[in-house]
């Protein structure tokens, strides 16, 4: 199977999964309503893993961007595949996304919170306040890459990788992720988004694009500080191909990059508030 397809499958498996256990919480008149963040934390740990086991000898198992962008800055996948890796993943979560809601359709019809609806689709924070949603976001896909790294250099038994991976999400979720719903991914949260908003959802609100800019740039810098600091504290016996020197540039490229971004996020919520 060539990688890209790979993927393709695997991203729309992983939504498919995850934003699924979200719609079975949310929506009204689900078996499964109510079910609470634990649940939720735990589907999406179950669809990471599934989708590696599925696909992840093929592509290696990226299924976000943010993760390929990181394993490229630590010279463990080739700068070449990155962008169409980027595109196969975002496809393939609006894949995932359109097949959550044609699951569904029946509830979404019968469900009024239009911003629960929403939030099978992408991510929205607990409070709005986009400097620190991007902190949040910058944190927990830094530990999501500096984890993925420092995880790869122990022996597994044949199999059990894609297990660990999971627990790794399902840590991030339950530890981190009640601020935003910890997207640490851009393909999840935006091609899903995107479908939110060219789906005949009943009753849904908008898709609201003003802070789609967090979960997607947020982990971008994110995996770079990640990728960084593995690369600057991991040394003899990490099977670490970067040099400290250059681990030190992409750190401090990553540090700048934060610091705009947090001066970006400012600048957005200021003008929301003049706005509203």
């Amino acid at each position: 199977m060539p990688s890209y397809i790979a993927e393709f499958i695997g991203t729309a498996i992983m939504i498919l999964f995850g934003g699924g256990v979200v719609a079975n919480v949310v929506l009204n008149r689900s078996k499964a309503a109510g079910g609470g963040w634990i649940v939720i934390t735990m589907g999406w740990g179950f669809a990471v893993m599934l989708a590696i086991y599925a696909v992840g000898q093929y592509s290696g198992g990226h299924f976000n961007p943010a993760v390929t962008l990181g394993l490229a800055i630590a010279n463990k996948f080739p700068w070449v595949h990155v962008i169409g890796y980027a595109i196969a993943q975002i496809l393939g979560a609006m894949l995932g996304a359109f097949l959550v809601w044609l699951h569904f359709k029946p509830h979404f019809a019968v469900t009024d919170n239009a911003a629960a609806k929403r939030d099978i689709f992408c991510t929205s924070p607990a409070i709005e306040s986009y400097r620190d949603n991007v902190m949040s976001e910058v944190i927990g896909t830094a530990i999501l890459m500096f984890a993925i790294l420092f995880i790869g250099i122990n022996e597994f038994t044949g199999g059990l990788l894609p297990v660990v991976v999971g627990f790794l999400i399902m840590a991030i979720g339950l530890s981190l992720g009640g601020t935003t719903g910890y997207a640490i991914n851009p393909a999840r949260d935006l091609g899903p988004r995107f479908m939110h908003a060219i789906l005949p959802i009943a009753g849904k609100t908008d898709s609201n694009w003003r802070y789609a800019f967090v979960p997607v740039l947020g982990p971008l810098v994110g995996t770079v500080i990640g990728a960084a600091l593995y690369g600057v504290l991991y040394r003899e016996g990490a099977d670490n191909t970067m040099s400290f020197l250059g681990s030190l540039v992409w750190l401090a490229l990553g540090g700048i990059a934060l610091v705009y971004l947090l001066r970006f996020a400012q600048r957005k919520q200021a003008e929301k508030t003049q706005k509203f």
